[in-house]
């Protein structure tokens, strides 16, 4: 006689609340992908550098009421994805633990050698699937050199526009931002 299956069920907001109850070491992020909760040592020097540099710009071109946040849980339910993005721009009334994926603007995530393929590919979809608006990723592992890429007009499933400059050029960020980052300060490998 087979063993009996037993069906686990676990619903969304059931993973939201073990993933809020994580104890999870200082710095660290903790991240769900659907099936796995993956964890996240502190980043380095030079991603800190860029996050800072990113962020000051960011800070001076966010709409009224908006902030750039570091280490803000965002949830993508639709491809069951929990991800702390290094820097999220969203309204200050819209922020939450998690924050729903449709009420950020902007994202951005600054690769290192052991997560470059997961913010490439993987947070690639899931934020297009999100959809996230504006998601820059800074990789400075980029095979073709470091490279600051920002993925825009997402239809529910990819980006439609993608704009790919070399670390020292200017990554235009259209409305609501309207401005042009400047990479050249940013450390590379």
């Amino acid at each position: 006689m087979p063993a009996p299956v037993i069906e686990v069920s676990t619903t969304w907001r059931e993973i939201v609340t073990m993933w809020q109850g994580l104890d999870v070491p200082e710095g660290w992020r903790a991240e769900f992908d659907g099936e796995n909760i993956t964890m996240s040592p502190p980043p380095g020097h030079r991603h800190e550098l860029i996050a800072d540099d990113l962020h000051w710009q960011l800070r001076r071109a966010v709409p009224e009421g908006c902030g750039v946040f570091q280490h803000l849980g965002v949830e993508i339910m639709s491809v069951g994805r929990l991800c702390i993005p290094d820097l999220v721009v969203m309204a200050r009334e819209d922020v939450a633990t998690p924050t729903p994926a449709d009420r950020v603007l902007l994202v951005a995530e600054i690769t290192s050698p052991s997560n470059a393929g997961t913010d490439r590919v993987d947070k690639l979809r899931a934020y297009a699937h999100g959809p996230i608006p504006l998601y820059l990723l800074v990789d400075r592992w980029d095979k073709d050199g470091p490279a600051a890429t920002l993925y825009s007009e997402p239809d529910g499933k990819v980006y439609q526009r993608i704009q790919r400059v070399d670390f020292g050029g200017p990554v235009a960020v259209p409305a609501p931002f309207g401005i042009d980052l400047d990479t050249s300060d940013f450390p590379s490998r």
